[in-house]
């Protein structure tokens, strides 16, 4: 490679920050050489720039679409790790005042060049259709899903467990693996649900059919799984003629909003809000109602962001939300707790339980982004390179995000509201009694 006249001074510039720094952690540049942030890096781990129109790119658009961009197209890469190893790499001192002391005729010196560089990106990884809620007319919701559930059902297999589950997982102990936390969490929501033998049971966005056809074979009910992925449905239906459950599972590729004159003894939704936007909420819930039987219990599964200081204040989106929904979840908005079961009760649900399942939550994005980065050049060859360098970074900052309390998720059960006793027992021990699996 030819020599490039702006890397000496960018080298400097690093390694007076290096100076300044005590991090486990290099910056290696297109030239090979890596320049240590501080006195200890251990050799294991390095931010790779690989190419000069990285650094051109965001100097002229500082934001993360364009961090996420050059990630996916590998002018930048995370060498030895994922972002959970980059979170540990931190040392004591941290970065506070380090702006401050920069030398900012040098630090000037260093980058501008680059702006005159070439800087084009090579692609949009971005979800290109059109994302707002329309509330009256609806929206595209089966382009919107398609896009994040349809990527390969091979690919979600290098890091989901054996049955396929894609959603927080419950942990008894903090120890154990995946598939034992996730036919916990298949059999908590049962057990919230509290399914017996020929109830007509519902789950609203069924997945992969992990949640339907474990109903059906331990608590004997007739499961009905809608979904908007084709993927989803396929193997769904496919998974339920080789387990032998046609005759007690059912599985529709269609919009749950067009179930009509059909009566249910109990309804879930496990991660599928997140995907109908907060203008909708009193139409999900008043039609969820529609469809369940007096004092039908209906358990709502969802991440949710915190409360801030006004409604207006909290639909603002974070550069990092902002990005997460227009590379993963097109359309996808988050309602914080109250928002949720204000509009269950507006709707006519009595509300009895709600659980927080944050750690939980947590410890399940770690664990796929383990499987995911273990599986990387197999998950590569089935969906593109690009594509598995941006979900590693969104499962590691998902984890990260849950892990540092940023984000929660609750399971909420409820009931449709009727005059009288609610049918519930008068404790809830018996949800936790004994092994859950």
């Amino acid at each position: 490679m030819p020599s490039d006249p702006r890397l000496a001074r960018l080298r400097d510039l690093i390694a007076d920050l290096g100076t300044k720094l005590d991090i486990d952690l290099a910056i290696r540049l297109w030239d090979g050489e890596a320049i240590p942030l501080g006195p200890r890096w251990s050799g294991d781990f390095a931010i790779a720039v690989r190419d000069p129109r990285a650094v051109t790119r965001l100097l002229r658009r500082p934001r993360l679409p364009t961090l996420i961009d050059l990630l996916a197209e590998g002018l930048i890469e995370l060498e030895g790790g994922t972002l959970l190893d980059l979170a540990l790499r931190r040392g004591e001192k941290g970065t506070r005042g380090l702006a401050r002391s920069v030398n900012k005729l040098a630090a000037a010196r260093a980058v501008l060049p680059f702006l005159f560089g070439p800087g084009i990106s090579s692609a949009d990884h971005a979800y290109a259709g059109a994302q707002k809620a329309r509330t009256e007319e609806g929206r595209d919701d089966k382009a919107q899903v398609q896009f994040h559930y349809d990527l390969s059902n091979a690919f979600y297999a290098l890091f989901l467990d054996p049955e396929m589950v894609y959603s927080c997982a419950y942990f008894p102990e903090w120890q154990d693996g995946l598939a034992t936390a996730q036919k916990a969490k298949l059999e908590m929501i049962c057990r919230k649900l509290r399914l017996a033998p020929g109830e007509r049971f519902l789950d609203i966005g069924c997945g992969w059919g992990g949640l339907v056809c474990h109903a059906a074979q331990h608590h004997g009910v007739q499961a009905h799984g809608v979904t908007l992925s084709q993927a989803q449905f396929d193997f769904a239906r496919e998974k339920v003629k080789r387990l032998g459950l046609e005759d007690r599972v059912t599985i529709e590729l269609r919009d749950f909003r067009s179930l009509k004159d059909m009566e249910f003894d109990k309804v879930a939704s496990i991660g599928m809000f997140e995907h109908v936007g907060l203008d909708n909420r009193d139409g999900y819930f008043s039609h969820i109602k529609s469809l369940l039987r007096p004092r039908g219990i209906y358990l709502h599964h969802a991440i949710a962001r915190p409360m801030k200081r006004t409604e207006r204040e909290f639909r603002k989106k974070r550069p990092e939300f902002a990005a997460l929904v227009n590379y993963i979840f097109p359309g996808g908005e988050l309602d914080h707790i109250g928002g949720t079961t204000d509009a269950m009760e507006r709707n006519g649900f009595e509300i009895h339980d709600t659980e927080g399942w944050r750690e939980h939550y947590g410890r399940t994005c770690r664990l796929w982004t383990e499987n995911l980065y273990a599986n990387r050049a197999a998950a590569e060859a089935e969906v593109g390179a690009a594509k598995t360098r941006i979900w590693l970074v969104y499962l590691a900052g998902c984890a990260l995000a849950f892990e540092r309390g940023s984000v929660n998720i609750f399971q909420t059960v409820a009931t449709k509201k009727a005059r009288g006793a609610s049918g519930l027992p008068a404790t809830r021990g018996d949800l936790y009694a004994g092994p859950i699996v």
